[in-house]
């Protein structure tokens, strides 16, 4: 099991003090630095301090040091000045300090102009130094944080053991990542398909285009700041996890990923279902949608195209799935195999889906298609999503934008939840554009007017079921269903006649209309699909 980062290295960790942080400790300020060459390489990492004075120090260093001098060994000519300034430069060290005296009293001209033209920082003393209290303020502090560093990488594998150990899905995972770091990780497929993200700002704007921004940066050409991990084990790699730009951490960014990674390798490991990882993304996104937790329609947008699933420029439509009583899926969350279909289904048929289980209505699949062409979807189509085991099959509006799919979803959910199934082994299918009431109701969303409609109308209904554990409501859904054919609605609430028709006259006695009147059943039609599917 590993987890590199190959496509971006890390710098130096941020706990190394600067250059700019050693000029201002008091074991150096005292002396009086001043800055002579390199201003704007003054934030390079210090990874150490030595004493160099003699004139082949550079061959002693190992890049990242910071060397204080006297000069006193140093040779007096500008051209060996110059090589000398150029080999410190090609060594890679960090800066210069050096310590003014009677022999040297300003920084050689030729030392300073190697030193500028590098950018690499060039100070002077003023003021006498005691070169073993700078070595070790300096050396302290990054001994500190190196301790710093070991506690926070023991830290997060603990953290991450622990996740590993309990099981813990792969959203939560990521957003422990996320919140270790304080930026953004998101968890994308081989595909550059995103599972699942955490730590996003307002609408989301960090997955608009993501799967174009994401190849470049894999490419080593895309935006500065990502940090980017495999996730794989056993010679698989099942995708990446990217940090996008934020503040260091004390054992590394990279290090965070990695330990993360691992942990989502062993959760990957243990999940018996190989689309565990795209079911999830599913789950959520449906989840955000019907449920409404978005706090704007474009975030959810670059949510949803980042997934594989476009919205913009495309026809989307709602399709709900209803089982029949009695198979393993019906009063149940639907399975990844009836969702993993539904997906396959529709990609076969040239289009992008996600599917789900409605959150709030136990063993009903939600799909959503998202498609280039506006027919409807055919019926060899909804066969394939249906499969043998549903009893009804409701479909939308064609619909554009989120809101629209959102209304053409809880116009298939109310069609499905609705349907009664028919006596031959297929199921039955609904269209919305076949019920024109149902489309009018749903294009209202949640105006609160047509929720006091529904309210005001069916109250004295709601409250006797309530009270009782009663039937009334949807005893009214059936008969409204079937008008004038009580042998049907009877059939459809399964009450035998006689209860049903005691049931009826208990609805006209609460409402204290007249059924049989057209404005009424009208009236209460309206009322009653205005009302969500409920368990």
């Amino acid at each position: 099991m590993s987890a590199d980062n190959t496509h971006r290295p890390e710098p130096q960790p941020a706990l190394l003090p600067t250059v700019r942080d050693v000029l201002r400790m008091d074991a150096v300020a005292g002396a009086l630095p001043e800055v002579v060459a390199g201003e704007d390489g003054l934030d390079a990492r210090v990874r150490w301090v030595h004493v160099a004075e003699i004139v082949d120090a550079a061959r002693l260093v190992a890049g990242g040091e910071l060397l204080l001098a006297t000069g006193v060994g140093w040779p007096s000519d500008d051209a060996a000045l110059r090589a000398l300034g150029r080999r410190l430069v090609e060594a890679g060290i960090a800066g210069l300090v050096l310590e003014l005296s009677e022999r040297m009293p300003s920084a050689p001209d030729a030392l300073a102009a190697e030193f500028r033209a590098a950018g690499l920082p060039l100070a002077v003393l003023h003021r006498e130094a005691r070169f073993v209290a700078i070595t070790e303020a300096v050396h302290a502090r990054i001994i500190d944080e190196q301790m710093v560093a070991l506690r926070a990488r023991d830290e997060l594998h603990a953290l991450f053991t622990e996740l590993s150990l309990r099981g813990s899905p792969a959203d939560f995972i990521v957003a422990q990542a996320a919140r270790v770091l304080g930026c953004p990780v998101v968890l994308e497929d081989t595909g550059h398909q995103v599972i699942a993200a955490e730590n996003l700002g307002d609408g989301d704007a960090e997955l608009v285009d993501w799967e174009q921004r994401s190849r470049r940066a894999h490419r080593g050409a895309g935006e500065a700041g990502w940090t980017i991990t495999p996730v794989e084990a056993r010679g698989m790699r099942w995708g990446y996890l990217v940090a996008l730009p934020g503040a260091a951490h004390p054992a590394g960014r990279s290090t965070v990923l990695e330990q993360a990674a691992v942990a989502l390798a062993l959760s990957r490991l243990a999940d018996r279902d190989d689309d565990e990882w795209t079911r999830r993304s599913h789950d959520a996104l449906l989840g955000a949608l019907l449920g409404r937790r978005f706090a704007g329609e474009g975030g959810l947008t670059a949510r949803f195209a980042a997934a594989g699933f476009p919205v913009t420029d495309r026809v989307l439509t709602g399709i709900a799935v209803r089982p029949r009583p009695g198979t393993a899926e019906a009063g149940n969350v639907p399975g990844a195999t009836a969702a993993g279909r539904a997906v396959d289904a529709v990609r076969a048929a040239g289009a992008q889906a996600v599917a789900a289980g409605h959150p709030a209505v136990p063993g009903l699949l939600v799909v959503a298609v998202s498609s280039r062409g506006d027919r409807e979807p055919s019926d060899a189509l909804l066969a394939a999503l249906a499969g043998p085991d549903s009893a009804a099959v409701g479909v939308g509006s064609a619909a554009h934008g989120i809101p629209g799919l959102l209304a053409s979803i809880e116009e298939a959910v109310e069609l499905a939840a609705r349907a009664t199934p028919g006596r031959g082994r297929g199921p039955v299918v609904q269209r919305a554009e076949r019920r024109p009431l149902l489309r009018l109701v749903t294009a209202f969303g949640s105006d609160p007017r047509m929720l006091e409609h529904a309210e005001t109308m069916l109250r004295p209904l709601i409250d006797h079921d309530l009270a009782t554990d009663g039937d009334l409501i949807e005893v009214l859904r059936a008969y409204l269903a079937h008008p004038g054919n009580r042998t049907k609605a009877a059939a459809a609430s399964h009450l035998s006649r006689s209860v049903f028709y005691q049931r009826i006259a208990l609805i006209e006695d609460l409402l204290g209309f007249d059924l049989d009147d057209g404005e009424t059943i009208g009236a209460l039609h309206a009322a009653v699909l205005a009302r969500p599917v409920r368990r």
